[in-house]
Formats: structure tokens, sequence, C-alpha cells
């Protein structure tokens, strides 16, 4: 089974997002894990997005990178600038590594929920449908 590892700032909204997305696109046949460079906590906005279009990450947790430095990556995908410049060198792990800068929906408006949130899960979901099609069928 393929490990794959989606990494942002604060993994709190888009690395949550994507992971989402994988989860429910792939039907859990991936290992699917995120993490930030900090830990922000689960975004309830993120979460409300998801839900709004059926898919419940809930239950997700915000973790740190260093939970993983012992894991092997087959994948290590990044959602923001911040954490492709800061991604720290996973020792056991040689995966490819993919890029894709994500506007932060939480900073927009105040961190309202509002229909720009709803522009970056749809980017999101765009970019993963992509990877799942280039890299994993």
């Amino acid at each position: 089974m393929k490990n794959i590892l989606i990494l942002c700032t604060g993994n709190s909204c888009r690395s949550q997002i994507a992971h989402g997305f994988l989860n429910h696109f792939t039907d859990n046949s991936f290992s699917i894990y995120s993490a930030g460079i900090e830990k922000h906590g689960l975004n309830k906005n993120a979460v409300k997005s998801m839900a709004d279009i059926g898919i419940d990450i809930s239950h997700h947790n915000s973790n740190l990178i260093d939970e993983y430095k012992d894991e092997k990556f087959d994948f290590i995908i990044t959602v923001c600038d911040n954490a492709n410049e800061t991604c720290p060198v996973l020792p056991n792990s040689n995966g490819k590594k993919i890029h894709k800068n994500f506007t932060d929906p939480s900073k927009l408006n105040n961190g309202l929920y509002n229909k720009e949130f709803e522009k970056v899960r749809d980017q999101i979901k765009s970019f993963i449908i992509n990877f799942i099609k280039e890299e994993l069928i």
C-alpha cells in the first residue's frame, strides 16, 4: 500500500481538505497522512466546506511533521509555499515530492466562511483528482 503525506504550514485547512479528498476519491485504498510544520488544530470552516459536499473530515487531527519522521512516503505533497520551502528532510522517505500552492482560505475575509473558501476547496479538489489520474492510476 502506498503512503502519501500532505504537508502544509499548520495542518488545519488546506492539507486537511486535500487529505479528505484523497481518502474520498481513492476509497481509502492508500495510507493518507497530513501534517504541518506547525500545529494549528483542525479548522472548523475546513470541516464545514467538506461537509457541504458530503465529505466528513471532523474526525481528522492536526499533526506535526515530526510525528512522521520515521515513516516512508511514496509521495509528499506540499499545498503551500511555506511548507514547500521549509519541508524538513525525512530520512526514511525518498518519495516523489509534488508542490502546488493554494491560497489559505482561513486568512481570507477575517477567517469567515464564504465563497472564497469554497473556491479554494474546489481548486484543491481539482488538483487531487489530477494527482490521482497522473500518479495513482
